[in-house]
Parts: structure tokens; C-alpha cells; sequence
């Protein structure tokens, strides 16, 4: 019977943040409003440099595609979750738990990895300016933005497919408002020992990897701006990675946090929260940390949005 019972598993139940029917409208509308925010802010990211040549830069075209990735990012989750709320329902399917699993872990993957790549690219420019036009060749840039995808898409495929070895009982409920992977997973009923080695190898590997890319990357940065003599010159230099290091800071800063506060506090509701920060707000914040204090993007958007 219970082998019965875990081969018959059509659906999962998302539990989401809170089952008073009172919150309900409340929180509808807080996700909306931070969704199509999200959603706007970076369509608007990306058409501003699709349609100014002087954002056609490798550092632009990174940016763009890590808009487009925000926006993926984003729509794995939030989506299904205006749904069920406004269907009264917790309901995900089996295959629609996998589906959003694979495409929420390939899109932070990517995130994570672009914003290595972005780091690279400010290095170059910074620390070799001469021969940054020969280095970043359009070329080059593609080729990056290519490998970030495939790599993260393999590492999402490993995952996704080890999920699908795992058997499951006929109610499961996953305390978050989506299929997250370690929920998934530890509501399995059978061994889930390669899951968890395989999360933690890519704990080390895919964010521990990028991180220290970027922390390196920067290391460089910060010896050459010290070694500039003018303050102006100083000044300029660390301009260009000021937005880079605050999308940074809030992507790692809102993750740690998470894990963090699900290691204090192993409350589902409060894991749930925190990881809002990462999955909803940091993709929200991202185009007004690259427009905000750059001029060249205020003035690209200026002439998008009065069609000049």
C-alpha cells in the first residue's frame, strides 16, 4: 500500500505565508505590486539599451541579459502563486513542482554567474582600460553569457532529475510559496543522501566558485583605484562598479540571510519570508541600483520613455 500510495503522487500543496483567509487580500496585493514592478523596471532596463547605441558596451549588454534573467527569475514563482491565492487553492502539480524547480534553479544559477562575468568585466576595464576594447570583444561577451547559461542549466538538469528518482507519499505539503529545492526534497519518503551531498557540492561549486571570481575580481579593482593618483580619477573609476558592487551585496547579503535565519529560526514561515528578499525584492531593486546613479542609463530611459 504505501508503495502504492508514493507512485500515484499527481500534486503537491504550497503552503505559502499564512492560511488566514484575511491576510490573503494583503498579500495578493503586495506581490503584484512587487511583480510588475520588477517585471517593468527591467523591461525598461533592457529596451533603454536596445534602443541607445551608446549602451551597446559589454558591460550593457551584460546588464541586459541579467534583467532578462530577473525577470524569468521572478516569473517561476510569483505567478503561480497570485493563481493559487486567487483561486483559493495550494495546489501545484507534480510536474509543475519540477517544471518551476528546474527553471528557479537555472535562473538564480544564471544570476549568480552573470554577476561574476559583470565582475570580470569591471576588472578588465579598470585594471586594463588600453586593451579592454581587444580583450571584451563582442565575441568574448556572447560566448560568456552563453556559458552561464549552459552551466547553470546543467547544474538545474542534475538536480531536477535527482528529484526525479525520489519517491513521495500521496499528501505533501511544502511550507513555502514554491517548489524550493531542500523543501522538496526532505518531504521525500524515500533515502535523499545524493540530494543533499549533491546541494552541498553545489553550495561550494556554483556559489562558493562565483563569489570568490568576484571577490578577486575586486581585490584587483581596489589595488588599481589606490593606485590612481587623482581623487577625480579615483572617483570615476569606482563609479563604474558602484551599482555592480550594491547588486552584489544585496544578492549574496539576502541568500546568507536566509540560510542564516532558517539556521537560527527553523520556523517554515520564517524561511519562507526571508527568502521573499532574494526571489522578489533583490530582482525589483536591481533596476533601480543601475539607473539611479548612472547617467548614461537616466538619460538612455529619458529618451525610451518620452520617445526622443
Amino acid at each position: 500500500m504505501k508503495m502504492r500510495n508514493q507512485t500515484q503522487l499527481s500534486e503537491f500543496f504550497l503552503m505559502g505565508f499564512s492560511e488566514d483567509p484575511a491576510l490573503q487580500p494583503l498579500i495578493f496585493g503586495l506581490f503584484l505590486s512587487m511583480y510588475l514592478v520588477t517585471v517593468t523596471g527591467n523591461l525598461l532596463i533592457i529596451l533603454a539599451i536596445l534602443s541607445d547605441p551608446h549602451l551597446h558596451t559589454p558591460m550593457y549588454f551584460f546588464l541586459a541579459n541579467l534583467s532578462l534573467v530577473d525577470v524569468c527569475f521572478t516569473s517561476t514563482t510569483v505567478p503561480k502563486m497570485l493563481v493559487n491565492i486567487q483561486t483559493q487553492s495550494q495546489v501545484i502539480s507534480y510536474a509543475g513542482c519540477i517544471t518551476q524547480m528546474f527553471f528557479f534553479i537555472w535562473f538564480v544559477g544564471l544570476d549568480d554567474l552573470l554577476l561574476t562575468v559583470m565582475a570580470y568585466d569591471r576588472l578588465v576595464a579598470i585594471c586594463h582600460p588600453l586593451n579592454y576594447p581587444a580583450i571584451m570583444t563582442p565575441r568574448l561577451c556572447v560566448q560568456l553569457v552563453l556559458v552561464c547559461w549552459v552551466l547553470a542549466a546543467l547544474d538545474s538538469l542534475v538536480h531536477s532529475l535527482l528529484v526525479l528518482r525520489l519517491s513521495f507519499c500521496t499528501h505533501v505539503e511544502i511550507p513555502h510559496f514554491f517548489c524550493e529545492l531542500n523543501q522538496v526534497v526532505h518531504r521525500a519518503c524515500s533515502d535523499t543522501f545524493l540530494n543533499d551531498l549533491m546541494m552541498y557540492l553545489a553550495a561550494v561549486l556554483v556559489a562558493g566558485g562565483p563569489l570568490s571570481g568576484i571577490l578577486y575580481s575586486y581585490s584587483k579593482v581596489v589595488s588599481s583605484i589606490h593606485a590612481i593618483s587623482s581623487a577625480q580619477g579615483k572617483h570615476k573609476a569606482f563609479s563604474t562598479c558602484a551599482s555592480h558592487l550594491s547588486a552584489i551585496s544585496l544578492f549574496y547579503g539576502t541568500i546568507i540571510g536566509v540560510y542564516l535565519s532558517a539556521s537560527a529560526a527553523p520556523s517554515s514561515a520564517s524561511t519562507a519570508a526571508a527568502s521573499v528578499m532574494y526571489t522578489v525584492v533583490t530582482p525589483m531593486l536591481n533596476p533601480f541600483i543601475y539607473s539611479l546613479r548612472n547617467t548614461d542609463m537616466k538619460r538612455a530611459l529619458k529618451r525610451l520613455l518620452l520617445h526622443k
